[in-house]
């Protein structure tokens, strides 16, 4: 799918692209392309001059690559985006940006949240963006308020397991859950963290090269400043998940221990009758309790007598709370 936008006013307006005809009748500033077909890389080629890269190009570059001049001018970024999907694990998915002809291409193989409120936003605020490198940063400042959002979700995630780990009655059960809430949210913070640090490097890239005028420059800073403030967050998030984890632990190991008290104390209670009955089950040619009529009562009265004692004194000290 190719999403192409036109500067108006200062506002992105989407155009409607059908045929390559639409596409040469236009002199767009962004032209966006979400998971492209052959005939839409083949338009972009012969219309602007530009070679897509292809999805393994976008994903098995290496990481010292990133971002590179080609021999022809055009400038080369790729930068993760974080995605969090409500059916399942929140992943980064790799945007290709290619920055020529006074234009921003970006290739990507998913419709990514930070795309479409850039598009809102920009619909909504006239005069916020003048030329293609205003959408780039103004992407890269999108995704740092996506990624302040995300650790928020994770903050009050954490609240709800913070209630569940310090509740009176705490079982496996609660402890397997919150186990399992708190590995997502780790997984998640530590791609936040991720993400972060590749628009860090993304945003230091653009300043670096001298590609901005002095308030894009003001505004890349500004973009920098909001990631620093992030770092900390995630921080504090990875110690807070460290102590819920350990607590959670700590009350498993706890409720094992009582599983474990319970046989502690049935073995001493039952160890006295034992020894009773096994010396009363010896053959011995002369036992003085034979010759009393009481004396299998006494040895079995003996026995109760023995298990009961060892089961109050624990009674008594509190050992069995």
């Amino acid at each position: 799918m190719i999403n192409v936008f036109v500067l108006q006013n200062g506002r992105l307006n989407q155009v409607n692209i059908e045929s390559r005809t639409d596409l040469e009748n236009i002199a767009p500033v962004w032209v966006d392309l979400t998971d492209p077909n052959d005939d839409e890389r083949a338009w972009v080629k012969s219309i602007y001059g530009v070679t897509l890269p292809g999805e393994d190009e976008v994903k098995d570059i290496e990481a010292s690559a990133r971002y590179y001049e080609a021999e022809n001018g055009d400038l080369h970024l790729r930068t993760d985006f974080l995605l969090e999907e409500d059916d399942g694990p929140s992943r980064v998915v790799t945007v290709a940006f290619i920055l020529a002809r006074n234009m921003l291409f970006s290739v990507h193989t998913d419709d990514l949240p930070v795309f479409r409120l850039v598009r809102m936003r920009a619909r909504s605020r006239p005069g916020s963006i003048a030329d293609y490198k205003d959408v780039l940063l103004d992407l890269y400042a999108t995704d740092a308020e996506y990624s302040a959002d995300a650790l928020e979700g994770i903050y009050q995630n954490l609240e709800e397991v913070s209630r569940s780990v310090l509740q009176k009655d705490f079982t496996d059960q609660d402890a397997a859950a919150s186990l399992n809430a708190m590995a997502q949210e780790e997984d998640l913070n530590g791609r936040i963290r991720r993400n972060m640090m590749d628009t860090r490097r993304a945003v230091s890239f653009l300043m670096r090269e001298r590609l901005l005028n002095s308030d894009q420059f003001e505004e890349a800073r500004q973009i920098l400043r909001d990631i620093e403030s992030l770092d900390g967050h995630t921080a504090f998030l990875f110690d807070k998940i460290n102590f819920l984890m350990d607590a959670t632990v700590g009350f498993i190991n706890i409720n094992q221990n009582k599983i474990i008290k319970i046989f502690s104390v049935a073995s001493v209670v039952f160890l006295p009758p034992t020894l009773i009955a096994s010396i009363y089950g010896m053959n011995f040619k002369i036992l003085p309790e034979l010759g009393w009529d009481w004396g299998y009562p006494f040895a079995l009265g003996l026995m109760i007598g023995s298990a009961i004692a060892p089961f109050w004194y624990f009674r008594r000290r509190g050992w069995l709370k």
